[in-house]
């Protein structure tokens, strides 16, 4: 078992630090502040994380946000770097691979790619190993509102069939397993992926809603 949600955790703290905490992010109007206390609500505070999801707390869940978002950032990015209390089920390292993974890479790549000039980083073959295992197990419920048939590429993983074929066809999506989550996510404008198949189909996929919301 890898532990690539650990080394995101870090690696995305080393960059809050070194863009501060106005640096902006791909979840507009969101600065890097308001990503680092989403992170830390997410895994410090329950009573206001599902405010995410559920439209009654959702004041409850930006006003606790807020107070996060106003500390000072060197105790904030201690706080996302220091990870959740020790009765969170995330502290389990199984646990926290299969949650913590795709939300510490993608919105470590929300800060990254939301620069001007942004370059993709190095992935090394673990972490592209562990994204694709992670993507697997959830990419028939990232692509289940597209309008079309959905095959997954990749150079070093192989292929896997996501949702049947429709009326309108099947699209391709060509990319490194990274490239893959984040265009399953909904970085649609910075994901590197290949989108391939007929003129219908291409374009139903463009339409269609991605992610998990």
């Amino acid at each position: 078992m890898t532990r690539c949600a650990r080394s995101e955790r870090a690696a995305l703290c080393e960059t809050f630090e070194r863009v501060g905490p106005d640096a902006p992010t791909l979840c507009p109007p969101w600065r890097a502040r308001d990503l680092a206390a989403h992170l830390v609500v997410r895994e410090r505070r329950p009573d206001a994380a599902f405010g995410i999801w559920l439209g009654p707390l959702e004041r409850h869940n930006k006003h606790v946000m807020d107070g996060y978002a106003g500390m000072p950032w060197g105790e904030l990015v201690d706080l996302v770097r220091s990870g959740p209390p020790p009765w969170w089920f995330t502290r389990v390292p199984e646990l926290d691979e299969r949650t913590n993974l795709p939300e510490f890479y993608i919105h470590h790549e929300d800060v990254l790619r939301a620069r001007p000039g942004w370059q993709k980083r190095e992935r090394g073959a673990e972490l592209e190993a562990a994204l694709w295992r992670s993507l697997s197990a959830t990419a028939r419920l990232m692509f289940r509102r597209v309008p079309v048939g959905v095959v997954l590429v990749t150079p070093s993983h192989g292929r896997q069939a996501v949702k049947a074929p429709t009326a309108r066809g099947t699209v391709v999506l060509r990319g490194e397993p990274g490239e893959l989550m984040l265009l399953a996510y909904g970085r649609r404008d910075v994901a590197d992926v290949e989108v391939t198949g007929p003129d219908e189909a291409v374009t139903g996929f463009g339409l269609g809603r991605l992610g998990i919301t």
